[in-house]
């Protein structure tokens, strides 16, 4: 809010000089000054230099003259020190009305007005031949935070998964179940997905040794496509294997969908959306039959072929009536795509051609493309099984948490289960959110749990303490104080920049933002607590209703990340 008010005295001053620069341009000036004795803000002049025609530290003495006379009360003072003006504020005020906003509004703390907007948020999409690895706990991570920060951002939210569910990759499993599978199902020490991609991995070392098999798969694919029964037999009875197994994991992770897609419900109609366009002449046939489009992508004109000469479907045939269907069924304002870089081109590709159809403008499609996970070990292979099975992963971390658990303190085996896998589950999303979603990381498990590092668990034994702090506590109504110590001050201005941050983080589709965030804040509650004394001290009221409001922003910051809170580690 100070930044805001900064910036609109600072547009009314300006307009008098016939300057005119919008709030919102002005808001992105304003700096946080790396020491408090410099001010709370800074706002640099050297931007204004050439339009007034006089130098920055000019600018900035004339200004401050000006902001003082109409500067309000949640100011102390307004300084000029060289090129920069600095705003020093009324921090006695702030943490008053800071404190009885946080603590009246709760989880609503941070949260924007309802704009009537609907965002569709397309993620994981799995293929339905191998079980969820990690790199879908990424995708899983960011999908269901940036749905959280939208929907904190006023926006109406439909979570959506398209379930790739045919295509040569599935009709691999198939084959290799069909030779080798026996009739076995799945029993109970297997997850039926995890059975799914046993034969993937199966064919993928039979095909080694007979390449044949590569060529039975594409004819088991155009068999599917036939509609012959026995392949599409078989395909029902794995792909429902599949299916089980991810929900599974879904659960367990914390994910709800509003909406499934199946590519195998789809693909015919992407098929007949091309043919019209191919009649309208947007797109042309090749020597050899395919159909084919010719674009201009990053500058480099390119052709891409949309429908194979054996008119058998790719994965743009289908994402072409799928977003055709997105936007007619939930009359969206934006689509935003949860997919990994490996597939920024089809992206760029597919929207270049939902504009060239009329389906949707680009400026209502978002590639929201991140980077790889890697292991401590290398890459992770899908085809030769050296993938990490999300749920493998999910179990891994609890029994790493669950002994730390036992060693603390004597837990009923329900109990030590519930707060094991939540405290695993925070490690892992924490960790997989707090680096830039376009960025490639390494996932190191054991890091992932540290109790005094940047971590979900760290964040969590925070909140613990805080919740520890206000149960041993008398209730008081009152905040009552004279003088702020510097932790305090510290603690105060960073709360203060959580409305920012959730605003900030929705503009950049940036989850690391509010990890980061969350961390800080921790790091300055913990300090503050080792300096400053609660229970028992002359300011008790005013420290408790401190570590009260810590406690609710932390809670939210952690609700964004898709994080549950432990009132106890």
């Amino acid at each position: 809010m100070e930044k805001l008010e900064i910036a609109n005295i600072l547009e009314k001053s300006l307009r008098e000089s016939n300057i005119n620069i919008p709030t919102k341009d002005l808001i992105n000036l304003i700096e946080i000054p790396p020491n408090s004795e410099m001010g709370d803000f800074a706002f640099p002049c050297f931007s204004l230099a050439s339009k007034l025609k006089k130098s920055p530290q000019q600018i900035a003495q004339e200004l401050k003259i000006k902001l003082e006379k109409i500067l309000s009360k949640s100011f102390e003072k307004i300084e000029s020190n060289g090129p920069y003006l600095n705003f020093f504020i009324n921090r006695k005020l702030l943490a008053v009305n800071l404190i009885k906003d946080i603590l009246t509004k709760k989880d609503s703390f941070g949260r924007l007005n309802k704009n009537n907007k609907n965002v569709m948020i397309e993620f994981p999409s799995p293929n339905t031949n191998k079980p969820l690895h990690l790199g879908h706990l990424r995708n899983m991570s960011i999908g269901e935070s940036i749905s959280r920060i939208c929907e904190f951002n006023g926006f109406n939210i439909i979570r959506a998964n398209l379930n790739n569910d045919k295509g040569v990759h599935i009709c691999k499993s198939m084959l290799a179940y069909k030779k080798f599978g026996k009739n076995k199902k799945p029993d109970k020490k297997t997850k039926p997905d995890h059975f799914v991609g046993d034969f993937y991995v199966m064919f993928n070392e039979k095909s080694k040794k007979n390449p044949s098999l590569e060529k039975e798969a594409q004819e088991f694919l155009k068999k599917y496509e036939a509609g012959d029964k026995e392949t599409i037999e078989f395909w029902k009875k794995m792909n429902k294997w599949a299916l089980d197994g991810f929900k599974e994991t879904y659960k367990k992770f914390g994910i709800k969908l509003d909406k499934e897609y199946y590519e195998s419900q789809i693909y015919e109609k992407g098929k007949e959306i091309i043919y019209d366009g191919l009649k309208k002449g947007l797109f042309y046939k090749t020597d050899d039959g395919a159909i084919a489009s010719r674009l201009i992508i990053n500058s480099v004109l390119t052709d891409k072929i949309l429908l194979r000469a054996d008119k058998t479907s790719l994965y743009i045939t289908q994402d072409i009536y799928l977003a055709k269907l997105k936007f007619e069924e939930f009359n969206l304002n934006s689509s935003i795509y949860v997919v990994a870089n490996e597939q920024d081109y089809h992206f760029n590709v597919l929207f270049e051609i939902l504009e060239k159809l009329g389906i949707a403008s680009k400026q209502k499609l978002k590639h929201l493309s991140y980077g790889m996970v890697f292991l401590p070990t290398g890459k992770m292979k899908s085809r030769e099984g050296t993938v990490v099975d999300a749920d493998d992963l999910i179990e891994e971390i609890r029994k790493l948490m669950e002994q730390e658990l036992k060693e603390r303190e004597k837990l009923s085996k329900k109990e030590l289960e519930k707060r094991s896998l939540l405290i695993a589950l925070s490690a892992i999303k924490y960790f997989l959110l707090k680096i830039e979603s376009k960025k490639n990381m390494i996932f190191n498990p054991k890091e992932s749990i540290n109790l005094e590092g940047d971590t979900g668990p760290y964040l969590l034994y925070s909140y613990a303490r805080a919740n520890s702090i206000l149960k041993k506590a008398k209730k008081s109504s009152q905040i009552s104080f004279e003088e702020l110590e510097q932790e305090e001050i510290n603690l105060i201005k960073k709360l203060s920049l959580f409305k920012e941050i959730v605003v900030k983080s929705y503009n950049s589709l940036n989850p690391s933002l509010i990890a980061n965030y969350s961390y800080e804040l921790s790091k300055l509650f913990n300090e503050f607590y080792s300096k400053c004394p609660v229970l028992n001290s002359e300011k008790e009221s005013f420290r408790l209703k401190l570590v009260e409001s810590f406690k609710q922003v932390l809670k939210n910051s952690l609700y964004l990340l898709g994080i549950d809170v432990l009132e106890r580690m």
